[in-house]
This record gives structure tokens, sequence and C-alpha cells, in this order.
């Protein structure tokens, strides 16, 4: 691998003494407070076509023979600080250099900034991928494009490009945080974190990064290291109605003293009762320590820690009829105990993060960053169990008013409108209820609340290689290696009142009711493990290496990442249903990755750019996506196989003192994906009378395309007023006809292959595909601010059921296709739900002061101040998987089992205050 990387970048620069260049103007910026570097800060000749940005080091250099001449102006710009305008007399073969440039704090642009990351971890803290991409768009970007989407647009589930968060790398220190389970980062994993997060390098798509590859989202790095923190503290507290109702947070940097040392400090707690879901509880709080030593004037060592621990209620989506009866705010999952509101679906993250990073400055051009991390801890998600007993869900279609107007009898009034009172009147979990069936039952738990839990150790170590060969070339090379043991399991969490419970599938008879074969009929007490019990191993070896060449007229990159991942599944219970495939280790599943990018930057003149960039790359599926059933056996997807990216996009920049802008057109194609669904489906073709059962639904070579295009513009038409606009427009479409197959305990064979499910040409749900804004900002010399935007979203649909796409559904329960099975009826009964189009309107503004050494400050948001009621998005019911059972579903006067849908929120304020100082 040495020799290739070598001989490699040798190649590459083989052309680079032609480009021998003889005015150089460089130099270093720092923070006019602390005394510390500025990484990213834009360095441009004013009129020019030449421009930078700084390193780590916050160092930069201009090189060029067509440098132009004489005396020039030096435009030095950061967003969150006072842009510098630096004379300089430039001659060629003369070197300018400015060591240090000092860069002041802009008090109302940083506190601009401080409100919108506050907000935000509203949304980086919610459940399973609903902040999908804002991990990102939180650094200071000055592009308005990113801004509106970080902001204005990630509310509504709005997916920049239509990528999920699990194409978006996160890093913290240079280490990779995303989760080999699902590929996601897990944001509640350094929630609460908000004043030592601020130091971040964003690089847009699969552009140029110092650290990493990248991926189709772009990469984030927070450099959470105690001697870039200026020194001082800050206090705030921060109220609001949408997630948490309070937030107290307080943190200390010491900056790097005299002695070599630094350190940084965080505690937090965030808090509510419920938001503005019903019943919605949530109850984290923060610690983080960072602790640097500067060894040497080559050597820092630092070390840094974080505990985040977390406990968040979900809230249920809902179908049509159940919003028409309740309310978009109506969760389904909580009921009153003894005068408080319990939640049954409680999400509850503690993973603590530890790691130690080697700053090494091998020269005054070279570095080298080695990192160790260390993450472990655990992740639970609640819910009821019951067995042999009514469902305790009160929404569950057989207690609403549809499920008995549609009985096959005649409608049942009376019955209905029992279920239309209890609803209407209650409609949540009778804890009570639960307490007093156990105990009928002689104290065995027939109702029971326990957690999905995953207990992970992930041990990471990497270094990061930077040198700069010359004042044109730039060489970046990065070795990774990642290790995973996940302990899966059920685990009792309470027996609501029981003495114990009997653990067995009462869906089951025989061996095939018993989880675990080797210890049958168990009586087990809160705190066991129950049902299922299993562990996965992975492990993710890698290494990437780039070049980055800056010359006159033209940018350029090129980089190559190559690595192989590998998991196991080592069953812990012997299942009485795959007896002879649970228990002990799976097969060794070995995936070999690689990939090639390259892109370019054509300056046209000081004013006008144009950017382009493409990549190829296969990625390895992700645990979730490989095991078809691993809960209860070692079985993988068939025909699984690494998936493949292509990835192009292209922007014309313009850059003037008054207008800022960007539009850029995309291309992105996913091949061969694999996805897993579970889910009760009526109507299973090949069954016999047994058509219904729990089942998990494979999908295999799925092909998806996203191509659009985006635009920000802003023009700063006087020094206070500020407008803006912004437009995504996007079509994120399924390209292909994936093959689909079921698996389920409930089934005579092992698995039903049905070929293929006609997706191609269906949009992928995940929120709008299109947006646009307009907006405008004022900015008082006085340090108050006020502004406010207007958004628009559309072309968002509804998440289609793959199944009914297959032959199950014009197949009748033999096996052969329905009598009466109309082609017309069914292309109706299978056309994608768009949801309607809305419009938000959003209000910010803050005020800072400076009292003596201190800062005070406000910042406030009111957003969708109209109280717009909208979908972000929803999915179809599995429950109708034939013409028949769909038919007769969508013939009703209210759908039985119809879609469910997430709501947006309505008015939502913000209210942050602090002191820094």
């Amino acid at each position: 691998m040495r020799k290739f990387i070598f001989t490699f970048f040798i190649a590459l620069l083989g052309g680079v003494s032609l480009f021998a260049q003889d005015a150089i103007v460089k130099g270093r910026i720092v923070d006019t407070n602390s005394s510390e570097v500025i990484p990213d800060v834009d360095v441009s000749i004013q009129t020019s076509i030449f421009n930078t940005a700084t390193n780590a080091e916050g160092l930069f250099n201009i090189i060029g023979a067509n440098l132009p001449q004489g005396e020039q102006v030096l435009l030095v710009s950061k967003s969150g600080y006072i842009t510098q305008r630096i004379p300089v007399t430039i001659q060629n073969g003369t070197t300018i250099n400015l060591d240090p440039i000092l860069l002041e704090l802009d008090l109302s642009a940083l506190e601009a900034q401080i409100g919108i990351i506050s907000l935000s971890d509203n949304e980086l803290d919610e459940d399973e991928g609903t902040s999908f991409n804002v991990s990102g768009l939180l650094s200071a970007s000055k592009d308005v494009f990113l801004r509106a989407a970080s902001y204005d647009f990630s509310a509504t589930f709005f997916r920049p490009r239509g990528y999920d968060s699990e194409n978006g790398a996160v890093l913290i220190n240079g280490v990779k945080m995303n989760k080999l389970y699902d590929g996601r980062p897990q944001w509640g994993n350094w929630g609460g974190l908000n004043d030592v997060q601020r130091n971040q390098v964003f690089s847009m798509g699969l552009s140029a990064n110092d650290y990493t590859f990248g991926d189709l989202a772009g990469t984030t790095n927070m450099i959470m290291r105690a001697s870039q923190y200026r020194q001082g503290g800050r206090i705030s507290y921060a109220t609001s109605n949408r997630s948490y109702r309070g937030r107290v947070m307080g943190s200390y940097n010491s900056g790097l003293m005299e002695n070599g040392w630094a350190y940084s400090v965080l505690i937090s707690r965030r808090f509510g009762d419920e938001g503005i879901r019903e019943g919605s509880l949530y109850d984290a709080n923060s610690f983080f320590g960072s602790v640097e030593k500067k060894i040497n004037d080559a050597h820092s060592l630092n070390f840094t820690a974080f505990y985040t621990p977390n406990r968040r209620g979900k809230s249920s989506p809902n179908t049509q009829e159940v919003t028409d009866l309740k309310g978009v705010n109506y969760n389904s999952y909580w009921g009153e105990q003894d005068g408080e509101k319990r939640n049954s679906r409680i999400k509850e993250v503690e993973e603590p993060v530890i790691m130690l990073n080697h700053y090494w400055d091998l020269s005054e051009n070279s570095s080298l960053n080695t990192n160790v991390a260390y993450q472990f801890g655990k992740i639970g998600n609640s819910r009821l169990g019951y067995d042999n007993v009514p469902n305790p869900d009160p929404t569950y279609y057989q207690y609403l008013p549809s499920y008995f107007l549609a009985n096959p009898n005649g409608a049942d009034l009376s019955g209905a409108y029992n279920a239309y009172s209890n609803v209407t009147n209650d409609g949540q979990i009778d804890w009570n209820n639960l307490y007093e069936t156990n105990i009928l039952y002689g104290g065995t738990s027939r109702y029971y609340l326990y957690e999905d839990r995953v207990d992970d150790k992930q041990f990471t170590v990497n270094t990061i290689y930077l040198s700069e060969l010359n004042e044109n070339v730039t060489l970046n090379a990065s070795l990774n290696y990642k290790s995973l043991n996940s302990h899966n399991f059920a685990n009792m969490i309470d027996l609501l009142g029981g003495n114990g419970y009997l653990d067995i599938d009462t869906f089951n008879t025989g061996s095939e009711a018993q989880p675990d074969l080797n210890n049958p009929d168990r009586v087990v007490g809160e705190d066991d493990i129950i049902k299922y019990n299993y562990e996965i191993d992975g492990t993710e070896v890698g290494g990437f290496a780039q070049g980055q060449f800056k010359y006159n007229m033209v940018d350029f990159y090129v980089a190559a990442e190559a690595g192989q991942t590998s998991y196991q599944r080592n069953g812990l219970f012997k299942n009485g249903s795959f007896e002879d495939n649970s228990e002990g280790e799976s097969e060794k599943l070995n995936f070999t990755t690689f990939g090639l990018k390259g892109g370019l930057t054509y300056k046209l003149t000081g004013r006008h750019l144009l950017t382009m960039n493409t990549a190829y790359f296969t990625d390895a599926p992700t645990i979730r996506n490989t095991f078809s059933n691993s809960r209860q056996n070692n079985n993988t997807v068939v025909g699984l196989t690494e998936e493949k990216n292509t990835n192009f996009d292209a922007s014309y920049i313009f850059r003037s003192p008054i207008v800022q802008a960007r539009l850029t057109g995309y291309y992105t194609s996913i091949q061969d994906a694999s996805e897993i669904s579970f889910y009760y489906a009526d109507g299973i073709s090949g069954q016999g009378d047994n058509t219904t059962a729990f089942v998990q639904e494979v999908l295999t070579g799925v092909d998806k395309q996203n191509i659009g295009a985006e635009l920000g513009i802003e023009a700063q038409v006087t020094p206070t007023i500020k407008l803006k606009a912004a437009a995504a427009y996007g079509e994120n479409t399924y390209q292909n006809n994936p093959n689909l197959y079921l698996t389920s305990e409930d089934f005579t064979d092992e698995l039903i292959d049905y070929g293929e499910a006609t997706l191609e040409n269906y949009r992928v749900s995940g929120g709008p595909q299109q947006a646009y804004q307009i907006g405008f900002e004022y900015r008082d010399p006085d340090f108050w601010w006020v502004g406010a935007t207007s958004n628009f979203f559309s072309n968002a649909y509804v998440d289609v059921s793959p199944l009914n796409r297959t032959k199950n559904f014009y197949l009748d329960t033999d096996g052969l296709p329905f009598n009466d099975y109309d082609p017309e009826i069914a292309r109706e009964l299978l056309k994608q739900e768009k949801f309607d189009d809305y419009m938000l309107v959003n209000v910010v503004g803050g005020k800072s002061w400076k009292v003596n050494d201190y800062y005070v400050g406000f910042f406030a948001t009111i957003n969708n101040i109209f109280n717009q009621e909208y979908k972000t998005g929803g999915f179809e019911q599995g429950r109708n998987a034939n013409y028949r059972t769909l038919s007769e579903d969508t013939a009703n006067d209210t759908r039985v089992f119809g879609p469910k849908y997430f709501y947006g929120y309505g008015t939502t304020y913000y209210v942050n205050v602090y002191v820094r100082f």
C-alpha cells in the first residue's frame, strides 16, 4: 500500500515544476482575544481570482507569477469575525509574510450562530434520523443555501439533495463517529455540548477534505481540543416548547496557558415533562472535559471525554382517522399513572466516549495526527409487551370507529360510537388496567414493559498525515481501524405488578415457542434477558490518500480510498423456530470497498468561479441490512454485495462586495443497496389459511437516483440590511425493480421469493424534495438584529409498501390470480400519495451588550408563526398486502389500515439568554 501511494503521488506531482511561482503572500491568522489559530478563514486578493483558506494551523499562502502587482487589498473573512482589509504591496520575486493577522469577534454574528446551533439541538436529539442531514450544516458556513437548509428547511424533514444522515460523515477530533449498525451518527452521544462544538470544519459533498475520503452529504469534523478554545466562560439558559422546556449550560476554557497546559469543561442539563407532542418527556444531562499538554514545539497530547446520558419519550405516527379524532399533537404512547404521564416508548442513550489525540508537527509543513477512541455503554428503546391479552395500544385498529363501520356483516354503529367516545374522551394507555390484569392472572405478567437493548463496545484508532509539499501541492493521507462488539437483547424493565414472566412465544406451540431451547419455560424477573440474545462483531479497516493542487487559474484535487469491512453474528440463544441456525457463530461476511474522486475550481475572474466534483465509490452494507432476522437466526441477506455510488456536481459561484451566490446542479446514483423492514402483513399468497404473519421484508439490488439543483443568493443592499433567497429542486426516485422476498417463522418454507417489486419511477420518501426561501436580515450597529424568512415546500411523498408492488398483490391465498383483478383499479390503488404543499414563516432576533469584561445577550425565534398544519412524512401499512384486501379497505369511508403520518410542529418558540466572560 505504501509503495502504491508513493508512486501514485509522484505521478501526480510530475508536472509541478512547470508552474513555478514568483510572488508569495502568506501568513497566520489568530484570534485577538485568545491568540489561538483560526482554521477555515477565507483569504483573497480583492478584485482578483486569487483566494485560499487557512488550514488547521491557521496558515495560508497565495502564490503566483501572475499575482496582481503593486498596491492591493487582502480580504480576510470568516463567519463570526469582523472582516479585515489589509493593504499589501505585491512584487514578483518577493514574499510577504503576515504573521500574525488578528481577527476580532463579531458579537452579533457570533450570537446568531450560537442561536442556530442551540436551536438545532432540538432536532439533533430526535429519534431515528428525523434530524436527517442537519449534521454537517451546523458549521459557520457562509453559504446561504446551507444556512437555509440547516435552520429553516431542516424542521420539515427536508434532506439536502435527498441524502439521509448515513450519507454524511461526522468526525470528532478526526475520529469518525457514524455507527456501523446503520451508518448514522448517534447525535444523542454528544447532545447538550453546544458550547464546545463550535469549532467545526465542513466539506460540502465529496469535495476535498483533510481528514477522510468523505461521503455524499459532506463531512463535518468537530474540533473538541482544549487548546483550540478561546479563553473564557459562558453561562446560558434556554427555554422552548418544542422538545425540551428548559436548558441550562455552563462552560469554561482556560486557553493555552504559559506552562503548556490547557483545559476545557462543560456541564449542562435539558429537561421537560413534555414538549409540543403530548407525553414526550425529555431528561438529559451532559458532561465534557478536555485536557491538553503542549509537550514541546512539535508534540501536543490531548485527552477528551464526554458523557451525555439522556431519556426521551417518543411520539406516535398516526392514521388520518386518529389525527381527525385527536389532533396532530396526539401521542398514543402514554397514559396517566398516579397522576403523572407515563410514556411506554422511551429511548435511553448512555454511551460515554473517551479519546486520546496526539499532534506531531513533523516539520514546518508536515504534521501527523494520531487518535485513539473508545466508546461503550447502552441504547435502549422500551415498549409494552402483551401475551394472551388485548393489545394495550389505544389506537389499535380494532378499537377505532372505522373497524366497526367496516364490519363485513354490516356497519356496527353502536360499536363505532363507543369506540369514538373512548378515543375522543381518553385514548391513552390504561396503566392501572395493566396492573390489575396481571394481578387477576395470579401475578404472572401478561402485560410487561421491556426494552430492545444494544450494548456496544467500540475501539477506533486512526492516523492522519498532512504535508504541504510545496507552495502548490498538499498531500493528505490517513489509515483507520475500527472494532465493534455489539450485544443485542431484550431486557425486562417492569413486570407491572406481576411477580414473574413466562418467557415463551405465545403465537407458537411446542419447541417453536421457546426463545432459548437451552433454558425452556423460564420464569424471569426484572433486568433479565428475554426473547432474543446475540452479539455482532464488526471490523472496519481502510485508508485514503489525496493530493490538492493550487495554481493561478485552477485548483484541483484527486483522492483514492480502499478498505475492508467484516461482520459476524454469534447467537447466545437457541431459538426453537430455528434450532439449527440460531445458536453460535454465523459465517463471517467480508466486503471490500474502494473509491476514487476528483474535482476542480476554475477561476474565470475574481468574481466568477466554476467548480466540479465527481466520484465513484463502494460502501459495505450496514449491519442492519446484512442479517435478515438477526434476533432469531444467523441468516444473511441473499445475494448481498457492496453498494455502488456515482456522484457528479457542478457549481457556478459569484462573489462581489455586495452579492454572494451559488448555483449547483447534481446527480447521484446509488446501486445494489439492500433494505429490510419488519411488520405484520395480511394476505400472504401461497400460505393457505395462514395469510397473516409477522414478516421480514428483504429488498435487494435497490437502485436509486437523486438529481436536482440548489441556488443560494444574498445581497448586502445596505450596511445593515441583507436580502437572501434559496431554492432546492430535486427528484429522488427508484431507478429499477429490485428483488423482494419475505421470511417469517410463521411460513411453512424458510422464505418466499416474490421476484421483482415494481418500484421504478416511484419517489423515494423523506421530506419535501423542493424547497424555496426568501428572507431578510437587519443588523444594527448597536448589536441588535432581526430577520424573517418565508419558506415554501412541495413534492413530499408517502413511503410506499414494496410488497404491494409484487406478484403477491394480484395472487390469491391459493397462489392463483384473483378472478376479479382489474389492472386499472390496481393502478389507482397503487398510486403514490403526494402530500399537500405548505409555507412556513419564521422570525428571529437578538441583542448583545458588552458590560466591562462581560458579554450579555439573548437570542429568540418563533417558527411557523401562522401555525400551519402539514405532513412531513408517512408510510403505507403492510397489512393490506393484496388487491382484494386493499380494495375492500379503500372502499370504506374511513380506511382501517390507511397510511400512518408524521406531522410538523405548529407554532414554536425558542429563547436563549447568556453571559460570556
